[in-house]
């Protein structure tokens, strides 16, 4: 399910592409997800309501395709030091989903309550490559023996990754890279295989990455 994409059509135009999602990015901004019209943003980007259609066929695919750039590609980390990575993975998402905007990742959420339509391309666009990337981040810590065999991984990457979600949706302030490694010290102690032994491997690796 590929919710954000425009719709099929002539070629498309790059230029008004990006014209029309940045017309909408700074009124998502300005005034969130419930103040963005087309008929605004196509004035803003300077182009017709037509152009608009014929890329997105309506204003909530319009908005999940600014959310999905913003969002962008996240790659799982893979260096072999299972703390090293879960930490940096859990970062990479805080800061993807700070780009976001909280207010509109609300707002949207709360739509989403009551339209089903929304709340799964919500959950495919958003919600979805984020507990991608952490889930393969501890399908590998798996596979190389750090996490015991009966993890439960689907529950696992709902823990972690609803620390970010959770936080984000109330307003809060995102976690700070100390914050995150004491959530993944803490969730390391009741899945790992050995987690005295993979922190002691974070501990090389820290060192290791940090002299000159």
């Amino acid at each position: 399910m590929q919710a954000a994409l425009p719709a099929r059509g002539r070629p498309r135009n790059e230029h008004i592409d990006a014209a029309v999602l940045q017309a909408t990015a700074s009124t998502l901004d300005e005034i969130g997800y419930r103040g963005v019209a087309i008929e605004d943003v196509a004035r803003r980007a300077g182009v017709s309501k037509s152009a608009i259609y014929r890329r997105w066929p309506n204003r909530r695919r319009l908005v999940l395709a600014v959310l999905e750039d913003r969002l962008g590609r996240i790659e799982p980390p893979d260096s072999g030091c299972t703390l090293c990575d879960l930490h940096e993975c859990l970062v990479l998402v805080t800061q993807a989903f700070c780009r976001l905007g909280a207010g509109t990742l609300a707002q949207l959420a709360a739509d989403g309550a009551g339209d089903p339509d929304l709340h799964d391309e919500l959950i495919e666009v958003v919600f979805e490559p984020p507990r991608r990337a952490v889930h393969r981040t501890l399908f590998e810590a798996r596979r190389r023996g750090d996490l015991r065999d009966d993890v439960d991984l689907p529950l696992t990457v709902d823990v972690l990754s609803s620390l970010t979600f959770y936080g984000l949706l109330l307003g809060r302030d995102p976690m700070e890279p100390d914050e995150i490694e004491t959530v993944v010290t803490t969730m390391l102690r009741g899945i790992a295989a050995d987690a005295d032994l993979l922190l002691r491997e974070y501990v090389r690796h820290e060192r290791h990455e940090s002299a000159p």
